[in-house]
Parts: C-alpha cells; structure tokens; sequence
C-alpha cells in the first residue's frame, strides 16, 4: 500500500479503478431495483449531498497536510544549509580545516543527491554513504577541537552536531506522509459517493457516472503528488544546498 502511496501515477490509476467499479456496481444495482427503490428521492439526495461533502473536506484537509509536509522539507533544507555554511565558517579556526572543509563540500553534494534521487535503491545508497561521512566528519573534529581552548572547542563541536542533526530532521520530514488510514478512508468514501451516485442514475445519463471518478482521482493524484518528495512530479528542489556547494567551492583551497 505505501509503494502506491508513494507513486501518484499508481495512485492515478487505483482511484479510478475502485471508483468506477463502485459506480458500474450502483448503476447495475439501481437499474435492477428502478421500479422498487427503497430510497426515496429526498432521502437519497441528502445521503448522497452528505457523502460529498464529507469527502470534499477529506481531500482538503489531507490536501493541506501534504502541503504542509511540503513546506517543513522546505525549510528543513534551508535549516540544514544554513547549518552546514556555519560550521564551514567555524572550522577555519582548526589546524586541518582544509581536510575538514573538504569533508563538507563532499557531504553538501550527498546531500543534495539525496533530494534529487528518484531511485529507491540509490536513496538508501546515499543514506548509507552520508551516515560513513557524517563519522568522519566527526572524527576529523572531535580530536584536534579538544585540543584547543574551550571556546573552540564548543564553536567548533556545537556546530559539527548542528549540522548532523539537521540532516536528521530533514531525513525524518523526508519520510513524514500522510497516515495510510487516512487515504484509506478518503478512499472508502470515494468509493461510497460512486456507488450512490451509480444507484440513482439513469441509465440514459450513464456516461456522467464518469465525471466524479475523475475528478477524485485528480485530487488524489494532487495529493499524491506533493507528499511523495521523490516519485512526485511536483519536486523539491534542493536550491539553498546547491548554492551552498558552489559557495564553498569557491572559497575552497586549491
């Protein structure tokens, strides 16, 4: 389920599968009953006005997640190259900064990788590679900071730890998405609305029972779309690390 989750295309195709299954079944079953409806008329336009409604808040509210989402990556990418330039800066006090500012451009062009990929398996790649390079940034800087005066010392350790941890938070909002439950239930309601509106069409206005499953499913797809970081066609584009690499290239060594 989260594989399709991840992928708007899948979800595409899902949503409109299960929705016009739901409508093609209400239509045949309405057709079936046409002469005995246990609904009446005004009954079934307040069900079916209610089963709308209460799906159109449902893809608004999981609509504003995403975004949401959206947003804390966003500034979770500006946290971590706001992080990264600092101890670039902090790390000049240091007898092997050159080494030291070497590690940090390499781990600021993993990082921007990691927000470009689309691969699942070069994902896990790059996390792998940048939890080896987070250690020997570490390394390279534990050792000589305790080495120098306590004020160095806390400058330069403070912002190492920094940087590692907005890499954290970025990696955790990488994978924040909206709870499997409530795409099941938005789809449970879709699917719901389809089938009462194929119950009470006629069958000379079959081809409206259409019209609703593509509109949901743009709205799934959407939806879709901006809480799936990797697969989605709305990208994120990691532009503050990027011009974070060619500023410390530029003002690196040699």
């Amino acid at each position: 389920m989260e594989y399709i989750l991840e992928h708007p295309g899948l979800v595409l195709i899902t949503s409109l599968l299960m929705q016009g299954l739901g409508a093609y079944v209400g239509h045949v079953v309405g057709g079936r009953w046409a002469e005995t409806h246990v609904l009446e008329r005004s009954d079934y336009r307040t069900i079916i006005s209610a089963t709308l409604t209460l799906l159109a808040l449902l893809i608004g509210f999981s609509l504003t997640m995403a975004v949401n989402r959206y947003d804390l990556r966003k500034t979770y990418e500006e946290a971590e190259a706001n992080a990264i330039s600092s101890e670039f800066r902090r790390v000049s006090v240091m007898p092997n900064a050159a080494e030291v500012r070497d590690l940090l451009i390499r781990y600021t062009d993993l990082r921007i990788q990691f927000y470009q990929v689309r691969h699942r398996g070069q994902l896990k790649n790059i996390v792998t590679e940048t939890r080896i390079l987070q250690d020997k940034l570490w390394s390279s800087v534990a050792p000589t900071a305790l080495a120098q005066p306590p004020a160095v010392t806390g400058l330069v350790l403070s912002g190492m730890n920094d940087a590692i941890n907005a890499e954290n938070y970025a990696e955790a909002a990488w994978r924040n998405h909206i709870p499997v439950g409530a795409w099941f239930l938005m789809g449970f309601v879709a699917v719901v609305a389809n089938v009462l509106l194929g119950y009470g069409e006629e069958h000379k206005h079959r081809s409206t029972l259409t019209i609703l499953p593509f509109i949901v499913s743009a709205a799934f797809f959407l939806i879709s779309d901006v809480d799936s970081p990797n697969y989605g066609l709305i990208r994120m584009p990691p532009n503050n690390l990027i011009a974070l690499a060619q500023t410390l290239k530029a003002h690196a060594p040699g």
